[in-house]
């Protein structure tokens, strides 16, 4: 059980799986993701946490993704704030991220499943 209160950037419902509201994300990658936080001092905005297996995007996939492992997140940002995400990303020692920077929509994805998924690596969407 994650003691949110150690995490004061972040709450339990926005890493929750957005299709059933099940809580699966892990405690590691919210501790990373709230150094992040403190570190780039303006407000993130998640637009995916964890993934249950019944999620839409997760039942598209050969075999479960970082999301459905808790391992994940994706924050919504853009432009220049995307590029500051990504350099602290990297200072801080994710693993796998994806960037989607085109048209709507855009996010930058940060994962930690260095042991359960090929890493480190980098892809866009």
């Amino acid at each position: 059980m994650i003691d949110w209160a150690k995490y004061p950037n972040f709450s339990a419902k926005e890493f929750a799986c957005s299709c059933c509201g099940s809580e699966g994300i892990k405690e590691e990658l919210v501790a990373k993701t709230q150094l992040l936080r403190d570190i780039y001092k303006k407000p993130l905005r998640v637009t995916s946490g964890y993934r249950c297996p019944l999620h839409p995007n997760e039942r598209k996939k050969p075999a479960p993704g970082a999301h459905a492992l808790g391992l994940a997140v994706d924050f919504g940002v853009d432009r220049g704030d995307a590029y500051e995400v990504l350099k602290i990303a990297f200072s801080l020692g994710f693993t796998g991220i994806g960037v989607q920077q085109k048209g709507d929509g855009r996010f930058i994805h940060l994962d930690i499943a260095d042991k359960q998924l090929p890493r480190p690596t980098v892809w866009s969407y």
